[in-house]
């Protein structure tokens, strides 16, 4: 059991995590989530995340909540601290989970020279909430259910683990992505280095983050997430669709 006075360090707001941004505050309201029962409001947040956030890549990882939420997609990092502003907002404690990832998991999302040059440990996070006196590993809200199904439907074969396009799972036909007072995991078989959990990505990212030099940085900010977004887009768009869905 977490004692009270740590509670409060994990419903901090925090530059990152600026969850009183009006737009975030709106959502909120819109969606009633801070009436709703414990439970409910992280299955809500959390599905809301995973599925009306597209994956894809973001600038960069110290994007604000409401950076996040305004660009409408995201990847672990991101979409992560907007997960965890929304659970925060809403009196739900929760700190981050710090990794780094083979780059091999991103292999289709990330093509010709952008792979190549690619560092090979990818910054990653998961968020960790708390509720009825447990801690839960949420991962399984990076990738939006549209592109997982495209992903599984392009893959229809593969009936066991799977590694590559931003996913990493012990079985890609039946991952671990419905959070029902469990663990989740979509990239969890990539992680090859463990950083530890803290209290918010403002504190991971001051000791942790993406290595790049500047010249690769300049070149995945204005070129190389564009290609991968556009990969991205094209898996997500080539799979089925619910009847009457449109593609983003």
């Amino acid at each position: 059991m977490v004692k009270t006075h740590r509670i409060y360090q994990y419903l901090k707001k925090t530059p990152m995590l600026d969850y009183s941004a009006a737009t975030v505050q709106a959502l909120i309201k819109n969606r009633h989530w801070a009436n709703l029962p414990p439970f409910e409001r992280i299955l809500q947040i959390y599905n809301f995340v995973r599925d009306e956030i597209l994956f894809g890549y973001n600038a960069s990882d110290r994007l604000t909540a409401s950076q996040v939420l305004a660009d409408g997609y995201g990847q672990c990092n991101t979409k992560g601290t907007l997960f965890m502003a929304l659970l925060r907002a809403v009196g739900i404690p929760c700190r981050v989970h710090g990794f780094t990832i083979d780059k091999v998991l991103q292999k289709g999302a990330m093509t010709s020279f952008v792979y190549q040059n690619a560092p090979v440990d990818i910054f990653h996070s998961w968020v960790e909430v708390y509720y009825e006196n447990t801690w839960y590993e949420l991962e399984g809200f990076i990738i939006d259910r549209q592109y997982l199904t495209s992903l599984q439907a392009k893959n229809s074969s593969c009936d066991g683990p799977f590694c590559g396009y931003g996913v990493a799972v012990k079985s890609l036909q039946h991952p671990q992505v419905d959070w029902r007072c469990n663990n989740t995991y979509i990239q969890s078989e990539g992680i090859n280095h463990d950083f530890g959990v803290f209290d918010c990505p403002d504190e991971l990212l001051k000791v942790h983050g993406q290595t790049m030099g500047p010249a690769k940085e300049f070149l995945y900010r204005h070129f190389g997430r564009h290609l991968m977004n556009h990969n991205v887009k094209k898996l997500r768009g080539a799979g089925p669709r619910p009847a009457g869905q449109a593609i983003k």
